[in-house]
């Protein structure tokens, strides 16, 4: 059977919850305070097998970034139509489906505050700095939106790149922001709602795990299809070798390697301090689409219409389907590489927890 993703939010969410409810999983709804852009219920939604008392729980994760979970919901779909019933009874299985729900349903990165959910698991009380993109900030969402400006504002943000090199490039644009709340990749001015709703209910989620294995669905950077595993740990960090260990290759943030910059206020990295005495595996997965230019130009474009345009306007469902291009490949081979891929990470995960309960 070819699969296909679905084109909104909540076809994607209809058909979580219908597989979710076919797998006999246990369903928790929390809903969202706003709407969806169609007027829908937005929430999210936490699909449970196993027992309540497993101390091994591996959790899988989408719509961290909104738009992306197109994706990571048909993957969560898959699994669930494929794959209940493997591993030992004192292993559990979490899906959350929709970390970010307005982004989702806006097809959009960030959320209803313009945050990006995964730069702002920060301390609040030392905020980190990023001097270096207030200073391209105005070329990279500019108050005009016409041919004419983004062809000089794409030029001069190149000829900021050639200067200080594309890898530090990335870091300033990507690495996450804290002063510029109409801007991209902004972090949030203090805990926002997705934030609020993982510390007050991830650790009941978890319940009495021992032991807590994450995949963190995402897509947008690296080849076309590939999933990469990105370790928020550095290396030598014993998180990042129980990576390792569980999947083979898997590449830091933090050593120059992966697709990604150094992030700051990943909600990954948080997952130690909100868990203090459970071992926890983690990774993104992330999975490649178009070229990194075509997704800042849409991240870019996005932005721009919901800081200075009107998203219900006439600009807004061609901005809208220039970021879905770039974060959700509708041809269904890209789909078919991201199954094959998952289901290989899911099934290391789960081997990797039932050998910790021999």
């Amino acid at each position: 059977m070819t699969r296909l993703l679905d084109q909104t939010y909540a076809v994607a969410r209809r058909r979580f919850l219908d597989a979710a409810s076919t797998a006999g999983a246990e369903v928790t709804s929390f809903p969202h305070p706003v709407s969806g852009r169609g007027g829908e219920e937005l929430a999210i939604d936490v699909a449970v097998l196993g027992s309540a008392d497993a101390t091994d729980v591996l959790l899988f994760v989408s719509g961290t970034h909104g738009v992306e979970g197109y994706a990571g919901s048909a993957l969560q779909s898959w699994w669930l139509d494929e794959c209940p019933g493997h591993g030992p009874e004192s292993l559990r299985v979490v899906l959350l489906h929709a970390f970010n729900p307005v982004g989702f349903s806006w097809v959009r990165r960030v959320n209803e505050d313009n945050v990006d959910v995964n730069r702002n698991f920060v301390d609040w009380a030392d905020v980190p700095g990023n001097m270096g993109y207030g200073d391209i900030a105005d070329l990279l969402v500019p108050a005009i939106w016409d041919d004419e400006t983004q062809q000089m504002t794409t030029a001069a943000l190149m000829e900021v790149a050639g200067e200080v090199g594309l890898g530090r490039f990335q870091e300033i644009v990507s690495g996450g922001q804290y002063d510029h709340p109409t801007g991209i990749f902004h972090g949030g001015s203090g805990p926002v709602w997705s934030n609020r709703w993982m510390h007050e209910h991830l650790p009941e989620i978890v319940g009495g795990a021992q032991r807590l294995g994450v995949v963190d669905l995402h897509t947008g950077l690296g080849p076309w299809s590939h999933g990469e595993l990105i370790s928020h740990h550095a290396k030598g960090d014993p998180g990042y070798q129980r990576g390792t260990d569980w999947w083979g290759e898997v590449r830091s943030m933090h050593d120059g390697e992966s697709v990604s910059a150094a992030l700051s206020g990943d909600w990954l990295g948080a997952l130690d301090g909100l868990l203090p005495d459970v071992e926890v595996t983690s990774a993104a997965l992330e999975f490649g689409t178009v070229d990194v230019f075509s997704v800042l130009q849409s991240l870019r474009a996005d932005a721009w219409l919901h800081a200075y345009g009107d998203p219900t306007g006439d600009d807004a469902s061609a901005i809208r389907a220039q970021v879905r291009a770039s974060f959700a490949d509708d041809d269904p081979a890209w789909l078919e590489a991201l199954i094959e891929r998952f289901s290989a990470v899911a099934g290391e995960a789960l081997q990797a927890l039932s050998r910790s309960t021999r």
